[in-house]
């Protein structure tokens, strides 16, 4: 509100008060001039600041002029109320702007602050409480509402600040978790130090984040990956195992996490390799069946292809009697060709050309094994055009060292 506007306001309740005055005024000096004619009452002024009508009673005066005179008394103790009220206002008016703008100022600082501002259900009780409590008070309903509105205000921020400090201490754990997560993926990519590390770092933060898919799925690779740079039997085995049981949690706390399944899977094809004959089979049903389940829940990971290509073509290479072996554990040996196997190996070309040297050097074998010798020699070619980079395409450039010649390459 401009301080004109404001000025404007006050004078025109002064005058509306002026005219009222002297109406009272005019009233009053005309009872008095009847006093003598009409007695039975007359009018004191009991203070200076106070005007009150006394009525005695007399013979002759009608019950009509009782009730105009009480009528007027409370018109002479609101005329005097709103004199002071409008002193004091007046008073007031030279510092209004000021603290109106102070006011204005404080509130969009409190926005600022707290950009998600709202009036919620706790906020809107309150508020209504603070009215229902001005008004039970006595006070009137203007300085009620202006005292109940000016509470919500203040309600308000304080809720706001609250509620940004439990969004911060909501978010802080969220981005807290993803910072790991990217330190983890990085140290994944690293030398055989940083996998370890990654496998330390995730061990130290389990107890924080251990319900979280994101974070067990990486566990479990970390200890994949622990396992293939440990050196001796005792210690690789022991990493497994653990990748395993953590596997286990994972798909359990989450079965539509299609990386849980995958790395899960991985872990019990790795713990093929330290088990029984009949473990050895049963991880390979567990590994078949969560492959698929990764497979399901995100078709366009050529990850999830090239293993199960991997699987596909290792069970098109047993024995009759590694099948004769299953069949009496199981009931029913596993299934797969070289055709099945060349089609998931062709399936993670289509997703990423270029996935692997690995997976070129399968695409050739499953040409080989098909008669498609052509087309074997170009994977192989395809492969050796690929640098070795990992302990993955060293041995798939071990892989090619014995093929090739075979091919004539």
């Amino acid at each position: 509100m401009a301080q004109a506007d404001s000025k404007l306001l006050v004078l025109g309740a002064l005058a509306g008060v002026a005219g009222i005055s002297l109406a009272v005024v005019c009233y009053q000096g005309f009872k008095s001039r009847r006093r003598n004619s009409e007695p039975g009452y007359y009018i004191t002024r009991t203070n200076e600041q106070r005007t009150s009508v006394m009525l005695v009673d007399g013979p002759g005066l009608p019950g009509g002029q009782t009730e105009v005179l009480e009528r007027l008394e409370a018109l002479i103790k609101c005329v005097s109320e709103l004199k002071d009220e409008m002193k004091s206002l007046k008073n007031a008016l030279p510092t209004l702007q000021d603290h109106v703008r102070e006011e204005l100022r404080g509130h969009d600082e409190t926005r600022r602050v707290s950009p998600l501002h709202r009036t919620t259900p706790t906020r809107r009780k309150r508020a209504a409480g603070t009215l229902t409590g001005a008004r039970a008070g006595g006070r009137s309903s203007e300085e009620a509402e202006s005292e109940g509105g000016y509470m919500t205000a203040l309600t308000d921020s304080e809720e706001e600040e609250l509620s940004d400090a439990e969004q911060r201490d909501e978010e802080q754990p969220a981005d807290k978790l993803c910072d790991l997560l990217q330190r983890i993926d990085c140290l994944h990519q690293g030398t055989e130090s940083d996998k370890r590390e990654s496998l330390t770092v995730l061990l130290e933060q389990r107890e924080e984040f251990g319900q979280d898919s994101p974070f067990l799925w990486r566990l479990i690779r970390a200890y994949c990956d622990v396992h293939d740079v440990s050196s001796t039997l005792e210690e690789k085995k022991t990493h497994a195992e653990s990748g395993k049981r953590v596997g286990e949690e994972a798909v359990g706390l989450n079965p539509m996490c299609a990386e849980s399944h995958q790395w899960y899977a991985i872990m019990c094809g790795i713990m093929a390799e330290y088990d029984t004959v009949q473990n050895k089979i049963k991880n390979g049903y567990i590994f078949k069946d969560h492959l698929d389940k990764a497979i399901e829940l995100k078709p366009q990971d050529p990850m999830s292809y090239y293993l199960l290509g991997r699987w596909c073509y290792a069970v098109a290479q047993l024995s009759w009697i590694e099948r004769k072996v299953a069949a009496t554990l199981f009931g029913e040996p596993p299934s797969a060709t070289v055709e099945d196997a060349l089609k998931n190996f062709l399936k993670v070309e289509e997703i990423q050309p270029g996935y692997s040297k690995l997976n070129y050097v399968f695409l050739a074998k499953c040409y080989k094994d098909l008669g498609q010798r052509e087309k074997a020699r170009k994977m192989c070619e395809a492969a050796c055009s690929m640098n070795a980079v990992s302990k993955e395409d060293e041995e798939a450039q071990k892989e090619l060292n014995l093929l090739c010649p075979v091919l004539g390459v």
